[in-house]
């Protein structure tokens, strides 16, 4: 590993992160021409789905085939459509209510899930450094939160924070339950297969919800869906798994901790949010907890949220 490939990876998590960090203004800006949640959903996965399915087809012609058993391929699909599927539809109605801004701080609380999810269910030990990143990290949310109770711009700020914090609950879930299958299957492919199979269940909800009707939006709408379908979606994920090879995961993680500061200026800049001290203060915290918990070097809690 030269120096400039390890340059080249950081700058990938960097341009990942702020690509991640665009979803909540792009879906906020598509809110504004009156579509439901499913169906911008359904809008953004339907046009990633080429990519993913032609990215997979060109894998498969350049290495052998993945072996895995009927078992292993019902695992992989329901871990893609926990992550992909229920996580991000559960963002995707939290920002109905909440600020870009306030979601992504909330959401950003993932890896402390995943921290918890290790120890309750496969006995890690938590250190005290690792206990002290939780409390710093709860009190900045707590301390966002109630900054942020009063504003006018949040419709709801309880039922919001309520399903972004159970969005990164699943996609936590999803990061605990799928650190083997990336190793069976390489992360590249694991990412293909997994959009591929979270792109099912959305189709059918809006099929149901809606009767699948995605037309006769304005052309703002179909243009922000493909745009969080590129950009916000298929571009990053390839970054931050190439820049993960190059820098390795805790490095990653620590570096894509920008993600919340990229999400506020946007939001400040693009969507006009006020924000307030409180939320300013806690972000910082929130990141140095982020930070702290990746600092120790667990595997599981580097990802990048990109749901």
């Amino acid at each position: 590993m030269t120096r400039t490939s390890y340059w080249i990876g950081a700058l990938l998590v960097f341009l990942a992160a702020f690509c991640f960090a665009m979803k909540g203004v792009l879906i906020k800006l598509a809110y504004q021409y009156s579509i439901d949640s499913i169906s911008l959903l359904t809008l953004r996965m339907l046009f990633a789905l080429p990519f993913y399915v032609g990215i997979a087809l060109n894998l498969a012609k350049k290495s052998p085939p993945v072996q895995l058993t009927i078992r292993q391929w019902i695992i992989l699909a329901m871990l893609g459509i926990t992550g992909y599927y229920f996580a991000s539809f559960f963002n995707f109605l939290g920002l109905v209510y909440i600020t870009a801004s306030l979601e992504r701080i909330l959401l950003f609380v993932y890896p402390t899930f995943v921290l918890l999810m290790n120890a309750l269910g496969f006995g890690r030990r938590v250190t005290r450094l690792q206990l002290f990143a939780l409390l710093l990290t709860y009190g900045g949310i707590l301390l966002a939160f109630v900054g942020n109770i009063e504003t006018t711009q949040q419709k709801n700020v309880l039922l919001g924070a309520f399903w972004v914090i159970l969005s990164g609950v699943v996609y936590a879930i999803y990061l605990v339950g799928s650190d083997r299958m990336i190793a069976r299957v390489g992360s590249q492919r694991f990412t293909c297969y997994a959009m591929i199979a979270a792109t099912v269940p959305t189709v059918i909800h809006c099929l149901i919800e809606n009767g699948l009707h995605l037309g006769g939006y304005p052309m703002p709408v179909y243009a922000l869906g493909l745009s969080m379908g590129i950009f916000v979606t298929v571009i990053p994920t390839f970054m931050i798994a190439e820049g993960i090879k190059r820098v390795g995961s805790g490095n990653a993680s620590i570096i894509a901790s920008i993600g919340p500061i990229f999400t506020i200026i946007l939001a400040t800049t693009i969507l006009h949010e006020t924000i307030s001290m409180e939320q300013i203060i806690g972000t910082l915290l929130v990141l140095t907890g982020v930070f702290l918990i990746s600092w120790r070097g667990n595997r599981q809690t580097t990802a990048v949220s990109g749901s």
